[in-house]
């Protein structure tokens, strides 16, 4: 049989057919033996094969695991050398980020921007809870959102409170398979349910003393709003450590890196300091963003930046 992984809990995967059958699975042990060098090698999202387990049961083996069309992945936050992947075959991420309570750092932002543009998967940024800001705020969010629309990151301004940017985010949706991610805290769930009330998502409140968010979505899990309409909610992200991204390779997912490449006086160019660099000649003239190319420059230098 085949189906469409719609939850997993790390030792048990919700399978569904394209009958809409859903079928408890768990995965054959010489899967799990495999050197992936990921801590799930099954994600939601996957088109897997499996077997029953016994005629009438509700319960299978999964034994393969189709190849992916993309997905995003970040480094295990539990198991060292390995990889995690929040999702696959992803027709569009959706960004939950914010400017209050708690603030995004743009690091992370970019980190996730570059995981995304390594498996070509599109991004729009919702930047959530637009009913918090000030009229400084709200001008400096008109500046965040017009430097990332410039390098084709589009962003649409929400809250959940006041109802702004949800019709927006609903036309985006039809259709497809959306990722929801970002940090604990942002707003994702609430949203979701302002989205598809009928989910019902657990919520909580921001803490008082610390601003962070507590996670509210153990597993990640995709669920139907329409037919061929998926939405995937995935846990709150604490950490974002790039994946198999050597420093000669970064300029190349910074979208306006990329452009340049063929412009720099050295083919193996870093953008750093060297002499003829068309980037570094673009950031001068005010033609790159220096909140991105800090965000580069973080990462090549390998501070810790993830959050």
């Amino acid at each position: 049989m085949k189906g469409l992984v719609m939850k997993s809990t790390g030792s048990w995967y919700l399978v569904r057919t394209s009958d809409g059958s859903l079928y408890r699975c768990r995965l054959r042990g010489k899967i799990k033996l495999k050197d992936l060098k990921v801590s799930n090698p099954v994600a939601v999202g996957d088109i897997v094969e499996f077997d029953l387990e016994a005629a009438g049961e509700d319960t299978g083996t999964i034994h393969q695991i189709a190849d992916r069309e993309n997905y995003i992945i970040r480094k295990s936050t539990h198991k060292t050398a390995h990889s995690h992947v929040l999702a696959a075959n992803i027709d569009r991420a959706l960004l939950v980020v914010t400017l209050v309570s708690p603030r995004t750092s743009f690091g992370f932002i970019d980190r996730f921007l570059i995981t995304a543009e390594a498996y070509d998967i599109p991004v729009t940024i919702i930047y959530n809870k637009s009913d918090l800001y000030d009229a400084e705020t709200a001008q400096y969010q008109q500046q965040i959102l017009k430097m990332y629309a410039h390098i084709n990151y589009p962003g649409i301004i929400c809250s959940t409170v006041s109802g702004q940017g949800i019709p927006e985010i609903r036309e985006l949706l039809t259709g497809y398979k959306i990722l929801f991610s970002g940090h604990s805290g942002v707003g994702k769930s609430t949203l979701i349910n302002q989205l598809a009330p009928g989910l019902a998502l657990k919520t909580t409140e921001i803490s008082d003393y610390s601003d962070k968010g507590k996670h509210t979505t153990t597993y990640a899990e995709m669920f139907e709003l329409a037919p061929d309409t998926f939405i995937i909610d995935t846990p709150g992200i604490k950490e974002l450590g790039l994946v198999d991204i050597a420093k000669e390779e970064l300029g190349y997912y910074f979208p306006e890196i990329r452009e340049r490449l063929n412009q720099c006086k050295y083919y193996n160019c870093l953008h750093v300091n060297e002499p003829g660099c068309a980037v570094l000649q673009d950031l001068k003239a005010g033609k790159i963003s220096l909140t991105r190319y800090e965000s580069y420059r973080g990462i090549m230098a390998e501070t810790d930046n993830r959050r």
